[in-house]
């Protein structure tokens, strides 16, 4: 583990500090992301990454273009588009399109790969970019478990798969968590992280699914949700500032600034920096240092600053923010676990 923080933090300094050294690249030099279905403005990881490559258009003097995946079946063409026009590093986007990316990379030894949120593909040339978002889940699971008034906090995925019941782990072990050192019971709805079954839309795309699955944890009396379901989660976002009394925590980047339409019914949100994994990936290109398979992951904790926490509402308790610093310190030092 150790060893994946030096790498991450390594990539970090190459990310801000080599980008201002290094010769442009200039126009010939192609970034392409494939999305999953939730589409390049989903407001969540989709859109992060793209920052990342928007970051490398700024810095770098690169070319960046995206294919938006609209459903799984599209996988694989895009790729081979991308392929195709000779892109000098492709970056899949999301767990879903593992299988597409290691057959592609497979298929041609000579480009280039990062993946956002794969962390087994040990092929030289594909690049993996992996989070501990269990550890800033947990954090929020804490303050929620801290800011509830009903004593009841929920959550729900998209599609039940790692990158998504990761966040879910996080966050219900963070609210046992806080439970143990209060003697309070509040109840988490939508994700039993021990029996690995909850609450999943089943999609990355419905607005509507997600208001449907908001009202009903509100209906069960949860006040504070936690959607990990991409755009889905905008339709919860929806449903709990009309109904009021009630808070959201985002997902992947700072809902209260991106999504600030909903500003006001943020209580924090769980940072994936996709962002800044995406720009080191692309200038490891660049400078020549690029490296695949499992031995050179990517991986973002808390640590490295790769995962983390935004800025809490201010109605959360008084002194919260002075026990989450104690929390987070634990979690680097290893004495709590935030994983089942």
């Amino acid at each position: 583990m150790k060893k994946s923080y030096a790498a991450f933090s390594l990539l970090l300094v190459a990310a801000f500090v080599m980008a201002a050294c290094t010769p442009a690249p200039g126009g010939g030099f192609k970034a392409c992301q494939v999305t999953d279905t939730g589409g390049i403005d989903d407001k969540s990881f989709n859109a992060t990454a793209w920052k990342g490559i928007e970051d490398a258009v700024d810095q770098l003097g690169i070319e960046g273009k995206f294919l938006e995946s609209q459903q799984q079946t599209d996988y694989e063409a895009n790729i081979n588009a991308f392929l195709e026009e000779g892109c000098d590093l492709i970056i899949t986007v999301g767990f879903l399109l593992g299988d597409a990316t290691a057959a592609a990379a497979t298929s041609n030894p000579d480009a280039k790969f990062s993946i956002v949120d794969v962390d087994y593909l040990d092929i030289p040339n594909v690049h993996g970019q992996a989070f501990n978002t269990d550890e800033a889940a947990f954090l929020a699971g804490y303050a929620a478990a801290a800011s509830t008034q009903t004593g009841k906090v929920g959550t729900f995925g998209g599609i039940q798969i790692p990158p998504v019941t990761v966040f879910m782990d996080g966050f219900s072990l963070g609210v046992d968590y806080y439970n143990q050192q209060h003697g309070t019971a509040v109840e988490v709805l939508g994700w039993d992280p021990e029996t690995q079954t909850g609450l999943f839309t089943g999609n990355f795309e419905s607005t509507d699914d997600g208001r449907a699955m908001g009202e009903s944890l509100m209906d069960e009396g949860a006040d504070i949700i936690m959607p990990v379901a991409g755009p889905v989660g905008l339709g919860t976002a929806a449903a709990v500032q009309e109904r009021g009394n009630a808070w959201i925590v985002g997902v992947d980047n700072d809902w209260a600034v991106v999504n600030s339409d909903y500003a006001a019914v943020i209580l924090t949100s769980v940072l994936k920096n996709m962002d800044v994994t995406t720009l080191a990936a692309i200038q490891s290109v660049v400078d020549g240092t690029f490296a695949g398979g499992t031995a050179n992951l990517t991986r973002g904790t808390l640590a490295n600053g790769g995962v983390g926490l935004a800025t809490l509402a201010s109605v959360v308790p008084a002194g919260l923010q002075a026990e989450l610093d104690q929390v987070r310190a634990d979690i680097i030092a290893g004495t709590i676990t935030t994983h089942p």
